[in-house]
């Protein structure tokens, strides 16, 4: 290693937060002025999917547990690589150890892994280009760093955290962009050298251009970065290199896209501000860049960014309204993304074979009835298909109705099937109703405890309906068969029907609403039936 780069330990190394506070927000201001001076220039023309296998990446920090923002930003990696037919990097930002939490990486793993998203290389799975956690790879960052220094493209700053205040404090107070004044560029070298040497504090900045190029984004097109104003004497000039030696999200995040040879960046739209800055760091290390996606934020009804007051709760929270993983993916992949099928029910395999770059411009507002109604929908799929995903739906079920502390312990079928047989049955017949066990328990509560409420007299058909009595074979032709008869004999004929459809699931399930009759009467079965229309033992 170069022994300009050579950071002596201390305590306290300083960052300037602060400074980076402001710089990022001064950014921010200047991009949203981009936007309202059509800095983009719209695109007319369809966004085609790569000819070439694309590489993608999900590259989170482990201060955090995985939420439903960052989980869409890795299923759309994940989609464009898997839809390519390349690979999808899961890579480790875990340079802010003093915001680390301890399980974070852990749980990581396992909620992408619940979700479907298999990463091809990375933690675990391991890959030609590793190793795939930045704490790993400090010894790259601070030689990439000597290279700037070398060619220019870079160079030490030696400002103290107080005077870099005192700067941004001073040009807010103006009215002027809080970037720094570019007092130690023009250090000479060897007086760079010979103070880095003795152990003086320092931090690598990256000198920038006095024009940031343009650069093409696959959803906006054409971004054309504000002019500087003339006379400014201001320059963002982003920290490279921290003054403890450990590289900023800048460096870190381009020097492993281009060594992990990313071809394709899809990120949310709070990081274009910082695209420029990186493109600037491509063209200074002379790599070419990655093709950038940037996709609208997540926002609730009245347009704030989701956070955990307005359900950005982390996958766990999902998980335990259990939510299915197919669900998740498919509620997350229709939050910024259109496509040209006929239903909006799509699992991970579909979601693949259907992906396109055809995302939506700006902010995607979130609303949760959309993922209840996919819920049902893959409910019904899984009842269907039958196999696992079924017994997951009936092992829940049963569950719930087997606490010893609820109020259906102790329940066992009248028909002489076991629990999960008659579960199985109830929920192949309503799975279209299906969001989780607690919801679905309640709606059929029938089925485990008699109804209290009886239906009113009507002594007509009270005594019609006994006639049930007479089917043997409890099937659902036959049942429909006795039932037509009995409309049939009444003075009424088949004008009373509903009179005698009502006095029957009232007598069965205590509610006038709920799923098919027929279905009802085959779930809870012959001798349950006939107990509670008042004719048992006949």
């Amino acid at each position: 290693m170069s022994p300009s780069l050579v950071f002596p330990p201390r305590i306290g190394s300083y960052t300037c937060r602060s400074c980076m506070i402001r710089l990022s927000r001064d950014s921010a201001r200047r991009w949203h002025s981009s936007i309202s001076a059509k800095g983009f220039k719209g695109r007319k023309t369809k966004v085609e999917l790569p000819d070439t296998p694309a590489r993608t990446r999900f590259a989170p920090s482990p201060t955090g547990y995985l939420h439903l923002g960052s989980l869409r930003t890795a299923l759309f990696n994940y989609l464009l690589a898997k839809r390519t037919g390349g690979q999808f990097l899961l890579r480790i930002e875990d340079t802010d150890t003093k915001r680390t939490v301890p399980d974070a990486e852990e749980r990581l793993y396992k909620d992408l892994r619940w979700a479907g998203l298999q990463w091809d290389e990375g933690p675990e799975v391991g890959g030609p280009y590793g190793p795939y956690r930045q704490s790993e790879r400090s010894e790259l960052y601070r030689e990439h760093a000597g290279k700037l220094l070398e060619n220019g493209h870079a160079y030490r700053c030696f400002c103290s955290s107080e005077r870099l205040n005192a700067l941004a404090e001073q040009r807010h107070r103006l009215g002027l962009a809080t970037d720094y004044d570019r007092t130690c560029e023009s250090i000479p070298n060897e007086e760079s050298e010979s103070r880095a040497a003795a152990g003086e504090k320092f931090v690598v900045r990256l000198r920038v251009p006095d024009q940031y190029p343009s650069y093409e984004d696959l959803i906006y097109g054409t971004f054309r970065p504000l002019m500087k104003r003339r006379g400014e004497n201001a320059f963002e000039d982003p920290i490279l290199l921290k003054s403890d030696g450990l590289p900023t999200y800048h460096l870190a995040n381009v020097v492993d896209d281009h060594h992990m040879k990313v071809t394709h960046v899809i990120r949310g739209s709070e990081w274009m501000p910082s695209t420029p800055k990186h493109i600037a760091l491509y063209n200074a290390f002379g790599w070419k860049t990655p093709q950038f996606a940037h996709v609208g934020l997540l926002v609730d009804e009245n347009g704030n960014k989701l956070s955990k007051r307005n359900f950005d709760t982390d996958i766990s929270a999902f998980k335990e309204m259990e939510i299915f993983p197919e669900t998740l993916t498919n509620f997350a992949a229709l939050l910024g993304w259109s496509h040209s099928e006929k239903s909006d029910v799509m699992d991970l395999q579909k979601l693949i074979d259907k992906f396109t770059l055809k995302f939506t411009k700006g902010n995607t507002t979130v609303t949760f009835g959309k993922l209840y109604f996919l819920q049902r929908k893959h409910a019904l799929e899984r009842a269907k298909a039958g196999g696992k995903g079924l017994q997951e739906i009936v092992q829940s079920v049963l569950r719930f109705v087997q606490d010893p502390e609820g109020p259906y312990a102790g329940w066992k079928p009248s028909d002489g099937s076991s629990p999960a047989q008659l579960i199985e049955r109830l929920v192949v017949a309503d799975a279209e109703n299906y969001t989780n066990a607690n919801e679905f328990v309640y709606r059929h509560s029938y089925v485990f405890v008699p109804p209290r409420n009886k239906p009113a007299a009507d002594g007509d058909i009270a005594e019609r309906v006994k006639s049930l009595a007479n089917v043997q074979d409890w099937t659902k032709d036959n049942l429909m068969q006795k039932v037509h008869e009995i409309i049939d004999g009444r003075p009424e004929g088949r004008s009373g029907a509903k009179e005698v459809y009502h006095y029957l699931r009232i007598a069965l399930t205590g509610s006038e609403q709920g799923m098919r009759l027929y279905d009802i009467m085959g779930i809870l079965g012959r001798e349950e039936c006939l107990k509670r229309l008042g004719v048992e033992g006949k």
